[in-house]
Order: C-alpha cells, then structure tokens, then sequence
C-alpha cells in the first residue's frame, strides 16, 4: 500500500486531535494514592470498588458532614448513629449515617453505665 500525502496529511491531523483531546498531567487533579487515602480506601472496601456505591457513598459523607457542621446535632444522636452506621471496626456506610443524623424519630438513650465506679455489675471476684 503506498501512503499519498492526502492519506498521510488525514493520518497525521487525526493524531492531532487525539493528542489534543487527552488530558494533560497539569490539567488532572492529582489524587493520593487510596493506600494514603483512609476514607477513600474505606469507602471502596465497603463497596467493592464499583464506581456507582463509590460516588453514592462520597455524596452521602458530604452531605452529613456538611448537616452536622450546620445544625449542629446533640452528642448522642452522632454517638448512636456512628454505632448504627458502623459495619465492620472502623468501616461506616455512609448512607446509613446520612439517613440516621437526619432522622427526628430517634429517642434519646440512656447514659451507658460506667465501668469505673462503683456497682456490683463491675465489681471483680476473687472467691
């Protein structure tokens, strides 16, 4: 097959403009890498790295972070909602903590009983 400048010239300007369409280092945000990134790391744990839980996850974290920091809810409610929306140790599921920090129907719990102090619940044996 012999190229013409034509061919050549159609070739060469298509590189062009798949050169010119690919994002450049300077214009990508550069993101850590999920290792240095706990809550990214985190989030894709708990969703298995599919992209669709991802984005719903990190738009339901906005969106209670940002509740908590403007109508500022009382202790116990962001104490019994991080024991509702935690799964595992240190993993949250996020669109449960969104659901449960906006949620007026939440009773307010009863102080957790103390280990240190007195009571015979905690006292130890040694019979």
């Amino acid at each position: 097959m012999r190229w013409t400048f034509a061919a050549l010239g159609a070739a060469l300007s298509a590189v062009v403009v798949v050169l010119a369409a690919a994002p450049r280092e300077a214009d990508a945000r550069p993101r850590p890498a999920p290792l240095y990134d706990p809550v990214g790391l985190n989030i894709g744990l708990i969703c298995q790295w599919q992209w669709q839980c991802m984005q719903q996850q990190n738009q339901a974290m906005t969106r209670a972070l940002k509740y908590v920091r403007n109508k500022n809810p009382p202790a116990w409610r962001i104490q019994a909602c991080n024991r509702n929306a935690s799964r595992k140790r240190q993993r949250v599921d996020w669109v449960g903590y969104d659901h449960c920090i906006r949620n007026d129907k939440i009773p307010a719990s009863a102080p957790l009983p103390s280990k240190s102090g007195g009571g015979a619940r905690y006292r130890r044996r040694f019979t």
